[in-house]
């Protein structure tokens, strides 16, 4: 059975089969019973990390262990507000840092960051009305007109699934709700490209 460990776009938290492309940490959010159906993160500094570091390997969901999150790509690990680890994606991290107009030390990052993702004391993600969808950047993710959360890449729009993106559609026209906060999406325009997984999704 899979574990309740899967994190969507939309802020949820699921189990599913599937394997995720990147590994997140918020710290401890589970006990003997599984993930806690309220907490959703124990610190600020949420990091987005490769799967495998210089051989550490890891018990999933320990006693006493930050919780081991797992996302599609990294697109959906900014949408919901992580930024690249600065210790097993060092490179990534100075390039999004360099791209960021956040100054200051990796705290101040995370603090910021913490305002633009999460609602105080409810636990939800803060999403952003009303924006234009032609003016957003590749990588950017959005609820399109029909509510169905997907991101933005070229001319198109690739609604999202747990197991990979479903077919490409025309990028929406108008305005949207953003779910990617400000500050990432200030770091795509300045030329920090996400990975997206788009092998499979068809155009």
């Amino acid at each position: 059975m899979p574990l309740q460990n899967r994190v969507q776009p939309t802020g949820e938290i699921n189990a599913h089969p599937a394997r995720g492309g990147f590994m997140g940490n918020r710290g401890i959010l589970h006990d003997e019973d599984g993930l806690h159906p309220k907490r959703r993160w124990a610190h600020q500094n949420w990091v987005c990390c490769v799967l495998s570091f210089k051989g550490r390997r890891r018990q999933l969901m320990a006693p006493r262990r930050y919780t081991e999150l797992f996302f599609l790509d990294e697109a959906v690990a900014f949408a919901v507000g992580h930024r690249p680890c600065a210790e097993c994606r060092g490179a990534e991290y100075r390039r999004f840092r360099g791209c960021c107009d956040v100054p200051g030390p990796a705290a101040a990052l995370d603090c910021q960051l913490h305002a633009e993702r999460a609602v105080p004391r409810i636990f939800q993600q803060r999403r952003y009305a009303d924006v234009e969808a032609h003016d957003l950047p590749d990588g950017s993710f959005i609820l399109d007109h029909a509510g169905k959360s997907g991101v933005l890449s070229g001319d198109a729009f690739y609604p999202y699934a747990p197991e990979g993106y479903q077919t490409a559609q025309k990028r929406p026209q108008g305005r949207v709700t953003l779910l990617t906060p400000p500050s990432v999406v200030t770091a795509f325009r300045a030329g920090y490209r996400p990975q997206i997984a788009l092998e499979g999704a068809q155009v």
